[in-house]
């Protein structure tokens, strides 16, 4: 048979007097429909569009279904086709990793019983049941067989085996783990095994189309793991790794692991004073004296922004009664997460939320339409529940400082209320230099409220969206239990993204409630409500700000933000009315006298990350100036003391984030 040519998106049978008569329409991901022969595979369309594309695609998805390359299609159909900038060309090329790992590790190591080997963020595992304990030392050697594997370019394959033929099958290979996911899978279940040489495994795939194909590979660690998570069944050992398809995007990503670790808000908090966490109580953060003035600003620089928006604000109470929790919802859909208490033999429980108390606030007076839209925001301690594997500093924790706020309003109000909160984020996020994307999440499986109300709320999200022309991403089944909902997910300077501020739309709890306003035709009405937060929970935004800044915050949020370093004990003088100068501006300023040479005063002033170290000598008492040093830019030279004082006060009200 001839070769296709394939740049026309056709076969050439010609030559050996075959007619065409059974081709396929292809719909492309831009609209685009070409035609191709039946039974075309997904890496045939590939090279049709695109030499470059075809090089770089790992796998492609048939009207909607992820698949592999080799994937012939047999209809009309909508195809795409994926590489390692989409996430299912990552999950394809990771899985087939594991893979990997697992075939290298049965070559090595004999007799090993296979778990289960997804690919995860960033990277994949595989679980063993294997007599031998694996060592760090392992890693190397497994890595090793894993490159050969790779040089052998084996081919992987794809083969649909009846349950009784994979049941036979890996209980031959003593695959007990194996056997159990089969029995697992419900009785219609395709079951499929992909083989690379001599290994086979129980898989639904897809796959990549070789193990050539996998580049630059790096095992990561070991852990334990209960099989399918509980604790009832036997503890595995577990491989991490990674898996890139250049070596310098391999590199790349080990090099932010090491700057990740080097920035670890635990590792900072400790070595800054700021914050700690003890076993006294777990989840339960500790702020010291210097964490509560970075906390504080952060807290007046938000009270400030609301006060401008126009939002009122309140605090309600951290216990309140059982009957308040069942009425919003929360005991039924959140109980599991929350702390109870019994008082004066009535069940109470320590709020996980602030909105109800919100309600409660709302209902003490009787509102009419003019007063509308009624802002109200609080900065609220809740409690909920974690498991205790889950916590992890200030980033996941039993206790925070929720930014509520809660916005009752008129439904002709809404699309203007959702905006004022989008540009109010945005104010925000860039004035710590940060740059988010935006995710629509609509209703989930354990909804409460009617499908019109549901549709009504979506609706008017998107809208507020669309009017700000935001680009957004669509998160089906991902809203709240009461109404779907806006998520903004800002990126940091590692490119790691955490999802902050949050608009939720509710017409439920005002139902829930009965919170009425008095109309223009002097009837009563109910209000829709918005929930929303910006930085969420202080106590992770803090965590999050840490480990951006690597600790060196910018002035306006620093602990201290100047320290004055007299060279000799006769500068001393000069060196407490620099202090004072500063001092006498409002700015957080510290004086080191202590009797230690100026190159470890400096040295020490940078390991504390201060924004600014102020030198004094002879010179400077005599020209009223200072020798200023700033952190990460080193020596800037001498400035008049008055000038410098200026300078920092406009730095400080500006907020400079760098």
């Amino acid at each position: 048979m001839p070769p296709a040519d394939l740049s026309s998106g056709r076969f050439d049978f010609s030559d050996v007097g075959v007619d065409i008569v059974s081709n396929i329409q292809v719909t492309l991901k831009d609209g685009a429909v070409r035609e191709f022969p039946l039974g075309t595979t997904v890496a045939e369309v590939a090279i049709a569009l695109s030499r470059k594309l075809a090089q770089n695609a790992l796998a492609g998805s048939i009207n909607g279904r992820v698949v592999g390359l080799n994937t012939p299609i047999d209809v009309d159909a909508a195809v795409e086709i994926y590489t390692f900038d989409d996430p299912e060309g990552r999950e394809v090329y990771r899985h087939s990793s594991s893979h990997l790992l697992a075939q290298a590790v049965q070559r090595l190591f004999p007799g090993t019983q296979l778990g289960i080997g997804p690919a995860i963020q960033d990277g994949f595992y595989y679980d063993f049941d294997s007599d031998h304990v694996f060592t760090p030392e392992d890693l190397a050697a497994i890595e090793k067989e894993m490159a050969a594997i790779v040089q052998a370019d084996l081919p992987i394959e794809r083969r649909e085996v009846s349950r009784e033929e994979a049941i036979r099958f890996f209980t031959e290979k003593g695959e007990n783990y194996k056997v159990e996911l089969v029995r697992d899978l419900p009785e219609d279940a395709v079951i499929s095994m992909y083989s690379q040489g001599d290994f086979i495994d129980l898989c639904a795939g897809p796959h990549l189309p070789s193990t050539g194909a996998m580049k630059a590979l790096k095992l990561m660690s070991l852990a334990g793991a209960y099989w399918r998570g509980s604790e009832k069944n036997k503890m595995l050992q577990r491989i991490y790794g990674t898996s890139f398809p250049k070596k310098t995007l391999l590199d790349e990503h080990l090099h932010r692991i090491e700057e990740a670790k080097r920035r670890d808000h635990r590792k900072l908090g400790q070595e800054l004073g700021l914050y700690t966490l003890l076993e006294e109580g777990p989840g339960f953060p500790f702020f010291l004296p210097k964490g509560m003035i970075l906390r504080n600003e952060l807290e007046k620089f938000w009270r400030q922004a609301h006060e401008k928006a126009g939002y009122q604000e309140i605090r309600t109470p951290v216990i309140l009664n059982q009957s308040l929790w069942e009425r919003s919802g929360h005991w039924f859909h959140y109980k599991e997460n929350m702390y109870t208490t019994q008082i004066d033999e009535a069940e109470y429980a320590i709020k996980p939320m602030n909105c109800p108390g919100s309600m409660l606030v709302y209902r003490q007076d009787i509102h009419s339409y003019r007063e509308l839209p009624l802002r109200l925001a609080e900065l609220g301690l809740v409690h909920r529940h974690e498991l205790s594997g889950a916590l992890h500093g200030l980033m996941r924790v039993r206790c925070f400082t929720q930014d509520d706020s809660h916005i009752f309003m008129l439904p002709s109000q809404i699309k203007e209320e959702i905006i004022g909160v989008i540009d109010l984020v945005d104010h925000f996020y860039s004035t710590f230099g940060f740059s988010y994307h935006v995710e629509l999440s609509t209703r989930p499986e354990n909804s409460m409220g009617s499908d019109e109300a549901w549709e009504k709320a979506t609706e008017a999200l998107e809208a507020a969206l669309q009017a700000k022309g935001v680009a957004y991403k669509l998160n089906p089944g991902d809203g709240a239990f009461y109404g779907p909902k806006i998520d903004f997910h800002l990126k940091d300077c590692l490119g790691r993204t955490w999802q902050c501020g949050t608009i939720q739309l509710d017409f439920q709890l005002p139902e829930k409630f009965d919170l009425t306003y008095v109309g223009e035709d002097g009837q009563k009405h109910r209000p829709v409500m918005i929930h929303r937060v910006v930085f969420g929970s202080i106590e992770r935004f803090i965590g999050i700000l840490t480990e951006h800044f690597a600790g060196a915050f910018p002035a306006w949020l620093a602990p201290v933000q100047a320290r004055v370093l007299p060279i000799t004990d006769r500068h001393r003088d000069y060196a407490v009315e620099v202090r004072d100068a500063l001092a006498a501006k409002g700015l957080r300023v510290e004086l080191d006298d202590r009797n230690e040479k100026v190159n470890y005063k400096i040295r020490e002033g940078g390991v504390q990350k201060i924004p600014y170290l102020l030198i004094v000598g002879d010179k400077e008492a005599e020209n009223r100036a200072v020798a200023v040093r700033k952190f990460g830019a080193g020596d800037q030279g001498a400035m008049a003391l008055d000038a410098f004082v200026d300078k920092l006060v406009q730095e400080v009200a500006e907020k400079a984030h760098s």
